[in-house]
């Protein structure tokens, strides 16, 4: 348990921390804040050797954690956590919570951790990928991540016209998901695929005017061995050449009177359906 309360904002190091919530000191120092209890229990179990990426990247995990008098009390099980993995504890004042937060009510605890993203190069034994393709939406993102990893994803690419998955409320969506399979940032979408094909996966590019209806792709089996997807940017999907270098445009079909499936919502459909296809007996 933290001795030292800090109660400045304009204290050195509280101010160091803060300025984690831009991206170029993100990209400078290769640390990012993991807000929440959920993201900090998720980074802790990682920094303790669970469910961290297998591929060497990311650093040593969670380098320290800043919480409130209150949120100590609360979840003394993230203090013990960060105990056992050696983390520093240190308590800070409501005001300092709230300078140190992106969010509008404070759950009262910050990890500061090192990236976790790994080389494209070290990821193998792909069965489905994620490619994210011109995403710029952080809230988007961070729940296309954590649907891939519930759908047993084994990498998720964020080119590098995509959003930072290091951006706080990314970060946030991913509800502690960013923690769990590897992450590759700032790649060419042309490389990303090539990769995939490399590695053997056929890559389909879901778009909601595709020509292939996502249902019909599965029941041909063109699901049912490795598989990459890449999903586009919220507003105008994927742009022609890129669609030109996957195996084909696929699109979610649509019963019902709705205009339009959501990224995060049709990334979820096409997920799951390739896990069910690559589980079947």
């Amino acid at each position: 348990m933290a001795s030292h309360e800090f109660t400045s904002v304009r204290s050195p190091r509280i101010k160091g921390v803060r300025r984690l919530a831009k991206r170029t000191f993100r990209q400078r120092e290769r640390r990012f804040l993991a807000e929440g209890p959920q993201a900090v229990r998720e980074a802790l179990a990682a920094a303790n050797g669970g469910g961290r990426p297998p591929y060497g990247g990311g650093g040593n995990g969670v380098l320290e954690v800043y919480a409130t008098a209150e949120a100590m009390q609360r979840h003394i099980d993230l203090m013990d956590a960060a105990h056992t993995a050696g983390v520093p504890t240190h308590r800070v004042s409501l005001d300092v919570m709230s300078e140190l937060a992106q969010t509008i009510t404070p759950q009262g605890v910050i990890a500061v951790c090192e990236f976790v993203d790994v080389p494209l190069e070290k990821v193998t034994d792909v069965r489905l990928a994620v490619v994210l393709s011109h995403v710029r939406d952080p809230g988007n993102a961070g729940t296309v991540l954590r649907t891939a990893d519930a759908a047993g994803a084994d990498v998720v690419v964020f080119t590098d016209a995509s959003v930072d998955p290091y951006n706080g409320k990314c970060v946030r969506a991913s509800a502690g998901s960013l923690f769990h399979l590897p992450v590759v940032v700032g790649v060419p979408v042309a490389r990303a695929i090539d990769f995939l094909n490399e590695a053997g996966a056929k890559v389909w590019a879901a778009d909601g005017g595709g020509d292939k209806d996502l249902h019909q792709v599965a029941d041909d089996g063109d699901l049912d061995g490795p598989v990459g997807w890449v999903f586009g940017n919220e507003a105008w999907g994927l742009p022609e050449e890129t669609v030109r270098l996957t195996d084909g445009a696929v699109s979610v079909p649509i019963y019902g009177g709705a205009e339009s499936l959501n990224l995060a919502t049709a990334a979820a459909v096409c997920l799951y359906t390739t896990a069910r296809q690559q589980r079947r007996p």
